[in-house]
Parts: structure tokens; C-alpha cells; sequence
């Protein structure tokens, strides 16, 4: 296993077909770095949970985690519960560095991936230019 790590970290839901575009954002960034570790984690309703998560990437070799939320914004789940859970998996290895990056959303260049898709959508990316 390799000594980086990427968790992505989601809410979770009762219906599976919820995760999938993280499955396959996982599946890109596996074959874009591939002697990187990537997993899926979430809050509730699904498995693993990202302590658990943590706990086998750290039994595995990882030394340095990267935890991404996919979140759209820094609501209270990324403020309050990320943190948390965090404290608690930095206390069961200390011997890691496990960083927490902004909510996915925040990312300037997911914010205009998502003014292009709309662009897109509604038939005027060629109107109008979607990195302004």
C-alpha cells in the first residue's frame, strides 16, 4: 500500500446509485495516480464510515491522508461532524498526518466546471464564455 491517501468523504444515502459519481471519481483518480490509495467514506446510511476508513488506510502503510468532502458547500456537517470524526482519528494514529481540504464545491475550478455544465445545458456556452 502507498504512504498517501485520498479519502473522499460524503453524506451517504439509503439508495447505493447515490455514490456513484464518487465511484467513479475514485476510478479517475486511481488511474490518474496510481500509487496513490483512494477510498470512498461517508456519514451515515452507507459503509465504510470514514474513521474505519482511516483506521485501514493507517493499518495499510498510509502516513499521510488527504480527506476531500464532497460537499457542494461548508455546511454544517463539514464544520461540525468532519472535524469530530477527525479529532478521533488523529488521536488512534498519531503517527499520520491527516489533512481535511475545503468542501469540494468551494473549489473555484468545480464552481466553473458547474457554470459550464450549465451553459452547456441550456444551449449558450457558445453566447457566452464559462471561465468568466
Amino acid at each position: 500500500m502507498s504512504e498517501s491517501a485520498i479519502v473522499l468523504f460524503g453524506h451517504g444515502a439509503r439508495d447505493p446509485q447515490w455514490a456513484e459519481p464518487m465511484c467513479r471519481a475514485r476510478e479517475i483518480l486511481r488511474r490518474a495516480a496510481p500509487d496513490t490509495e483512494v477510498e470512498l467514506a461517508f456519514l451515515e446510511f452507507m459503509q465504510p464510515g470514514l474513521v474505519d476508513t482511516i483506521d485501514c488506510l493507517a493499518r495499510g502503510g498510509a502516513r499521510r491522508i488527504t480527506v476531500v468532502p464532497m460537499f457542494l458547500a461548508q455546511g454544517g456537517h463539514v464544520k461540525k461532524d468532519l472535524p469530530d470524526l477527525l479529532d478521533a482519528a488523529r488521536e488512534r494514529h498519531p503517527t499520520c498526518q491527516i489533512e481535511l481540504v475545503p468542501a469540494v464545491g468551494e473549489s473555484d475550478m468545480v464552481i466553473a466546471a458547474m457554470a459550464e455544465y450549465a451553459l452547456r445545458s441550456a444551449g449558450v456556452l457558445s453566447a457566452h464564455r464559462a471561465d468568466g
